[in-house]
Order: structure tokens, then sequence, then C-alpha cells
């Protein structure tokens, strides 16, 4: 590891993430045993998935629904994520706008703001306890380019739907108030999100959903998904074949793992770490009372949150994308992004400076070419798919799940109408251009933030030029 890090004893790197070693690994289930036939398959046991099979059972018990997945339920970005349930969405506006009109937007936007609270509500019907606390979210500039950013942002979240009391800048004293954070010139807070323990959700969504009669099947790796030729759907495993009326694509950021697949969402790698338990007399210097998440407006951006157990969680992009599309060695981190995410979490909190850090952890997340959410369903070939979250996924999987049951069952709802069903994006270059790509963005945009942190005003032309090749 690298040095000049604190570590605690036992310290660990990769394997799970920090919120299933606070867990519990859970009991694996049982792989597909042969050929199946269902009304929905559902390849991927993430929060997409999970969500997707429960609205299903929750509105029509009869339908025979199963899950595939190629680990455990929540083994990926849904048991590793940064604990946000928040209502921000992936994803340009004028884009979605673009397909079905600006109140389509607005709409979507505001069917966000309700899934946070859905998200809430379930859990609390299905006692499913995991550390859920609405705290709302805080966003901090630290330079005067990012509090022009800021203040950019929340004068165009205006026209999409957001009011005052959907985010408002703060004032020195409530700022201060809520969250202690160094060098911080300007905040903004909206209470439209919540802390969770993705872990706990996961493992919470699981067991209600496989006590709804959803057949769960783990350690079966999904190949390839075939549409319907005269018959059924299907998705094909070394275990056997399962075949339905409908198969839903919920894999994300392994999504380049199957057949036909490979350049369709580009796996973005996220890392984070967490440490010791921290004393009071450091809470005493930070605050963080309200529980709130916390985010900034750098282009090399950092998401945290005080969990339950009094830790600080924060994570950020590390290395990006590995070549080829490949993903994370099981969870773990490379040294180097540990001690830059160890040295955020210093600059923003002198006062944790002597705590150790207990675990690190990565994962990777959906990235479309467009940067783009998707939900869709083709009624001919009996496919569909969700996911391309780019890390915002957490809330946006629940919207997916019911949208997603509303087109299984040929309704058409407020749901079904968003502008984010439907939408077809084409896909990512071949390497070696899509890794050359992706390494030249966030160099770009580290050299954003370097520039920007010396004496920047404005946002780094470096940024812009960035944005301009990712095409975000």
């Amino acid at each position: 590891m690298a040095r000049g890090i604190p570590l605690t004893e036992d310290f660990a790197n990769g394997g799970v993430s920090y919120w299933y070693r606070q867990i519990g690994m859970p009991e694996r289930r049982a792989a597909l045993p042969g050929d199946r036939e269902y009304d929905v398959a559902v390849v991927g046991g993430g929060y997409t998935g999970l969500w997707t099979a429960y609205y299903l059972k929750k509105e029509q018990p009869d339908l025979r629904v199963a899950i595939l997945e190629k680990e455990f339920a929540g083994f990926g970005a849904s048991g590793r994520n940064g604990g946000w349930l928040s209502a921000e969405f992936a994803g340009s506006r004028e884009r979605h706008a673009k397909a079905r009109g600006r109140q389509a937007m607005i709409d979507l936007q505001h069917a966000m703001f309700s899934s946070v609270d859905e998200v809430i509500g379930v859990a609390r019907e299905e006692g499913i306890d995991a550390d859920i606390h609405k705290g709302g979210l805080v966003h901090v500039a630290t330079n005067p380019a990012q509090r022009a950013r800021l203040r950019a942002d929340l004068a165009d979240l205006r026209t999409w739907g957001y009011g005052e009391a959907d985010m408002r800048l703060l004032d020195r004293d409530e700022q201060r108030e809520r969250l202690s954070v160094a060098g911080t010139i300007e905040a903004a807070y909206s209470p439209h999100c919540a802390r969770i323990q993705p872990a706990k959700l996961a493992v919470g969504l699981a067991r209600t959903v496989a006590a709804l009669g959803v057949d769960i099947f783990e350690d079966t790796a999904v190949t390839e998904i075939r549409p319907r030729d005269g018959g059924k759907a299907s998705a094909v495993t070394a275990r056997g074949t399962v075949s339905a009326d409908y198969v839903i694509r919920a894999t994300e950021g392994f999504t380049a793992g199957l057949a036909g697949q490979h350049r369709q969402w580009l796996p973005m790698n996220s890392s984070m770490i967490v440490t010791e338990p921290l004393p009071g007399e450091v809470w005493k210097h930070i605050g963080w009372a309200g529980n709130e998440l916390l985010g900034d407006q750098a282009h090399a951006y950092i998401y945290a949150q005080r969990t339950a157990d009094d830790r600080i969680a924060i994570g950020g992009r590390g290395v990006p994308y590995r070549y080829g599309s490949r993903t994370d060695d099981r969870g773990a981190t490379q040294p180097q992004t540990v001690a830059l995410l160890w040295r955020m979490l210093v600059k923003l909190f002198p006062a944790a400076a002597d705590a150790r850090v207990h675990h690190s952890w990565c994962g990777v997340l959906g990235v479309p070419r467009d940067w783009c959410s998707t939900v869709h369903l083709d009624h001919a070939s009996g496919l569909g798919w969700a996911g391309g979250y780019v890390g915002s996924g957490v809330t946006t999987t629940n919207l997916a799940g019911r949208t997603l049951r509303d087109l299984v069952l040929r309704r058409d709802t407020e749901l079904t109408a968003l502008p984010w069903v439907g939408r077809q994006v084409r896909q990512w270059e071949p390497e070696p251009l899509r890794w050359a790509g992706v390494q030249l963005i966030y160099a770009l945009f580290r050299a954003a933030d370097r520039q920007e942190n010396d004496r920047g005003t404005t946002t780094s032309p470096y940024a812009r030029l960035a944005d301009l090749i990712s095409g975000r």
C-alpha cells in the first residue's frame, strides 16, 4: 500500500466492499439447475433486476419471474456504491427533452424526487433496515471556478423543475452549521437525498423478492441473450438456457461481458475508502450531525457520506477504465488511488488527518456513449434493458424497475411516457480508441482541476475540451 497512508491493523483492500465486511457475506443461493421457462427472466441481480422483479410480482403475483446472477445478488455496483439515494439524474437534460419535449424532462426530474421517497417507503414497508437517513445533499465549491459552475448549475436546474425548496444556496452560517468542509467558498443544499448502507439494501431487497416467489439463481453467468425467433426470448448459460416471454438485461457495468454487447456500455471504474470510526472530538470540528451526503464541483469529483457507525466513506474515479472493457480484480483498488482519496479526505477534513483507513474497494458502473440513462422494452423481440446510470443509479434503478413493470404489462402510464424510455444510442468506439479516449478525457479533467485550483475563476478550457471529446 502507498507510503504515508495510515492504515488500521486489519485494513483490507478489495474482495468485498466495506458494506459487506460490516454485515457479513450473504449465503449463496443455488445455481440454475438446467433449462427452465418463465414469463420474465432478468439477467443481473443488482438493484435494477431486484426492483424489476419486486414490482412485477407485487403487481401480478402469478407471474413466473427469475433472476440470473453471475455472482450473488448485490455483488456489483449495488453493493459497492457510495450510498447516495439521490434525485440526481445522469445525462444531458437537453438530450432527453429532444425526445418528448421539455415538460417530459421536467416530469422525469419530478419522478426522481418521488423515487427517493419510494425507496424509503418500500424499505420501511418490507422491514429492510439499510441505515437510511434522509438528511439531504450538500455540494461544495472550493475555488472561484467551482463557485461559478455551482451557481450556473443551480440557475439551469431552475429551468428543469427545481424550485427553491428543491435546491438552494446556503449562507455562511448554515453551511458551517451543517458541515465544515475546509476551503468551502460556496455550498448548495438539496433535501432530495438520503444516506443508505448499500449492501443492506441489496440483501434486504433480495430477501424480499425471494419471499415473493421470484427464483434467484446465483453463480449462473449468462453468456448471451437471444431475441425471439418464432418462440420465446432466451438467456443462455453454461448451466442451461432460460426461455421467457421477456428477457430483461440489467447488467449495468458488466454488460460488456455479454455476446454482442462489448461496446454497448463502457464499464467505468470508481473507488472508495472508509476510515475507522472517528471520535466525538473530530466530529465536533466537522459537524455533519444531519448526515447529509457530500459532493464537490471538481471535474474529477468526490462523493462522501458519514456512515451510521461514524466513519467517513469517500469515493472518486481513480483509474477510470481498463483496456478492453475489463472489470476490476474483484474489488481491489490500486495503491495510488487509495493515496489520492486519502489526500482528498484530509484536504476536505483536516480534523480527520489522524484517522486510519480501514478498507478500500472499487467497482464498475455503466456509461452509454451519450452519458444518458435509458430504459427500454421491445415487444417484438422480447428483449428489454435498463441502465447506463453513470454513477447515479441507486434511485434511478427503482424508477427503472417500476417503468419496466409497466412496459412488460403493456401499460401506457406516466412512467412509460418519460423521455428516457426507448432511447437508442450509438456504441462506443473500438479499441484502442476507446481506451485512449477515456485516458485523455480524465487527464484533461485532472489538468482542469489543477488549473482551477491554482488561478482559475472560470471553467478551465481543458474541461471544456474533455466534455467535447466525451460527448457528455
